[in-house]
């Protein structure tokens, strides 16, 4: 069977650590060749001596900056000579505990979650047009259903969803699929921090696996682990008074 990931150029942001190292190892495995992207240069170097310099190429990206996000693809291009996938992964998040409501979290989970995905969309997409290529994002299951203490990141990962969505419809008729990727809980510095339970938790190596596997068949969503994603599709269908009750009473017992 044809691996349709080989001699892919990807470029992955968020990718010194966590999910999006984690597929980049998982991508070079399966024949591509990466390009990886964060602020840290020092992790971002390690993963390309560890990962090789043929198939792995470091550029160091703030993606919080729009002329930063267009330097890095001119630069993968450089090296490369094109990209076939862009994977928006960088991402943050922050709880937030009452009765303090932080509107200044709401603009800093923005700035790097929404605006980081929406100047490297900006960045990519004639590459991704001109070689009928592949726009992959990062959302998160709490797209599904707002939960209390992620406020902040629950708004910026809907809209990232719908965004994409939206996206999809217009892209489509251009040959550029559009993926969305939902986690739940998946280890990682950023869950590490999490004092409260997680159910499902899973090793990072594990979702990449999964990731890697629905974007090499240009799934439009993926959402995993099926237990976690069928228990908030269902609470979608619940009616806001009870889905609140339910939370609420969580949140007391917490």
């Amino acid at each position: 069977m044809a691996n349709p990931l080989k001699n892919n150029v990807i470029w992955i942001t968020g990718a010194s650590t966590g999910i999006g190292a984690a597929c980049a190892r998982e991508f070079v495995r399966r024949g591509a060749r990466v390009a990886v992207s964060a602020r840290s240069e020092e992790k971002l170097a390690d993963l390309q001596k560890e990962l090789g310099e043929e198939f792995c190429f470091s550029v160091p990206l703030d993606v919080t900056d729009s002329a930063a996000n267009k330097s890095a693809v001119a630069t993968v291009k450089k090296r490369f000579g094109r990209i076939d996938r862009a994977f928006l992964n960088a991402g943050t998040w922050e709880p937030m505990d009452l009765p303090k409501f932080d509107a200044e979290l709401f603009e800093k989970t923005f700035r790097v979650n929404v605006m980081g995905m929406m100047y490297g969309i900006e960045a990519v997409l004639p590459e991704l047009l001109a070689n009928k290529g592949h726009l992959i994002g990062m959302s998160s299951s709490v797209a599904y259903r707002g939960i209390p203490r992620a406020e902040a990141y629950c708004a910026s990962k809907a809209a990232i969803r719908a965004t994409l969505q939206a996206l999809r419809c217009q892209l489509k008729p251009r040959s550029v699929p559009v993926t969305v990727i939902l986690p739940g809980f998946v280890k990682s510095p950023l869950t590490d921090t999490n004092d409260f339970d997680m159910p499902f938790l899973m090793e990072t190596e594990a979702a990449a696996r999964v990731i890697v596997e629905g974007v090499a068949r240009k799934k439009t969503e993926i959402a995993f682990p099926l237990p976690f994603i069928l228990i908030l599709k269902a609470m979608q269908l619940l009616p806001d008074s009870i889905y609140t009750s339910i939370m609420s009473k969580k949140m007391v017992r917490s």
